[in-house]
């Protein structure tokens, strides 16, 4: 018997193995505004890192928790949400339900000597208790792995 362990907010049953569909229908699974009022209120004290796939990319594109914060406030407030997928931390769990969004965000280019917009794809999941955000991964949207 395999026991599925969920730390996800959003708990429906996840797929039997990690090779199945990971879609959820429906969606967003969570509320922009639940999800602002946290950030708000707990900033980045909120946000975890909750893959070895988002801490390489947080290393790999230089970010923080204070850029995941922002990120996820700006895919909240203006970007695209893709839909929802379950996403699993390691083979053989823990699974997370979590919302996928397409951001676009101001930075400096060095090279270029400018300000450009540069686009994220982030996905996250609210913990069961409500009170962390789980960030599952953090890149540009050619790095998507579905």
């Amino acid at each position: 018997m395999v026991n599925i362990t969920i730390v996800s907010k959003y708990s429906s049953e996840p797929p039997l193995n990690e090779a199945a569909n990971r879609i959820i229908p429906g969606g967003p699974l969570y509320s922009a505004e639940e999800v602002l009022e946290l950030l708000a209120n707990a900033g980045d004290q909120a946000i975890t890192p909750w893959t070895k796939k988002c801490n390489e990319d947080m290393q790999k594109w230089t970010l923080d928790a204070d850029d995941l914060l922002e990120l996820v406030d700006i895919g909240l407030r203006t970007g695209r949400f893709r839909g929802s997928e379950w996403c699993v931390q390691q083979p053989n769990g823990p699974w997370a339900a979590c919302d996928v969004y397409l951001v676009k965000r101001r930075e400096w280019m060095p090279n270029a000597h400018k300000d450009m917009d540069f686009e994220y794809y982030i996905k996250f999941a609210l913990s069961k208790m409500g009170v962390v955000l789980l960030v599952v991964s953090c890149h540009p949207p050619e790095e998507r792995r579905l």
